[in-house]
């Protein structure tokens, strides 16, 4: 299980008297976090979900809870930070930053059809609408340049094939990096994987865990969630779900040329990442009880983004 700090239910029980939610009924860990500690918490008044920050530097928590503040005033299916009676949200469980939030109605999907990714497409268009022209700044510590660095450190243990591969993208990111920076900006998810979305049947019901959100290029967060959504075993783009995403996208945000030309850089740019940190968590955490993903899955996205046949939606 990846909980990573262990709670008792007596200091449970004193750290929600403040809420005055009611007694605390159940609580328990939540098996699919790989960086935070997560539990559900069954309350007189609810259903809620405890956060326990074990990665990243408490100042960028205020900022957290400023942008989900902002998308919830924008009616968007996020969790927000509830706050004591005396209107503290931030506050300390077990030595680590915790939050309390309400838990979403939904449960994750594994197979994502036309429909789900419609609602995906939709709602990443809106969480960017409310935030483009009023940017709250995080610069993303796992960016452009992260990659860079930490490509170079793993390259040595990658094999001849897998070090071609990487290299050809950092190489195109060292190209590139001054244009993928001067993209139309917002705030991002960041990590818009089919495991942050919850569905009832084919309507999207809430998008959670935005540990990784920051400020960027709205394209780098849209790749991310294509390469998660569109793809399949092999893992090449399903045209089918890329235009129904792209399409719901482009309906309410229109793209630039600069986004239409940068496109397949940006898909490649996004496996990258996420190979990236899925095999330094792979070591970090090797023979832990923790959930790691699969390195190979973005090694084998990345080979696969190599030829890009799905443009933008882009009209000149």
């Amino acid at each position: 299980m990846s909980v990573f700090t262990p709670l008792t239910r007596p200091e449970l029980e004193t750290f929600l008297a403040p809420y005055g939610l009611g007694r605390l009924r159940d609580f328990q860990g939540i098996a699919a976090g790989t960086e935070n500690s997560n539990f559900f918490v069954s309350l007189e008044q609810g259903e809620f979900v405890l956060t326990l920050v074990e990665r990243g530097p408490i100042q960028d928590l205020p900022f957290f809870i400023e942008l989900l503040d902002v998308l919830h005033e924008a009616d968007l299916p996020v969790p927000y930070a509830l706050r004591t009676r005396d209107g503290v949200a931030l506050r300390e469980l077990a030595g680590k930053p915790a939050l309390l939030q309400p838990r979403l109605p939904g449960k994750h999907i594994k197979v994502a059809n036309n429909q789900h990714c419609v609602q995906v497409g939709e709602l990443l268009g809106h969480l960017h609408t409310a935030t483009q022209h009023k940017v709250l700044e995080r610069k993303t510590d796992r960016g452009l340049d992260w990659m860079l660095a930490t490509g170079a450190e793993l390259m040595p243990r990658l094999n001849p094939t897998q070090q071609a591969l990487l290299q050809g993208c950092l190489d195109e990111i060292v190209a590139h990096q001054g244009q993928i920076m001067a993209l139309p900006r917002a705030n991002l998810h960041a990590d818009l994987f089919r495991d942050n979305a919850l569905f009832e049947g084919t309507h999207l019901t809430g998008l959670i865990d935005f540990y990784n959100a920051c400020s960027g290029p709205m394209l780098y967060d849209l790749a991310i969630t294509l390469n998660d959504w569109c793809c399949d075993d092999a893992g090449q783009i399903d045209p089918p779900r890329a235009r129904a995403l792209l399409g719901a996208y482009a309906a309410l945000r229109p793209f630039t040329a600069a986004e239409a030309h940068l496109w397949p850089v940006m898909l490649r740019v996004a496996c990258v990442r996420f190979w990236l940190s899925r095999l330094i968590a792979a070591e970090s955490f090797a023979g832990m009880d923790v959930l790691i993903h699969d390195p190979a899955d973005f090694e084998v996205r990345l080979a696969a983004r190599r030829q890009v046949d799905i443009a933008l939606p882009f009209a000149l």
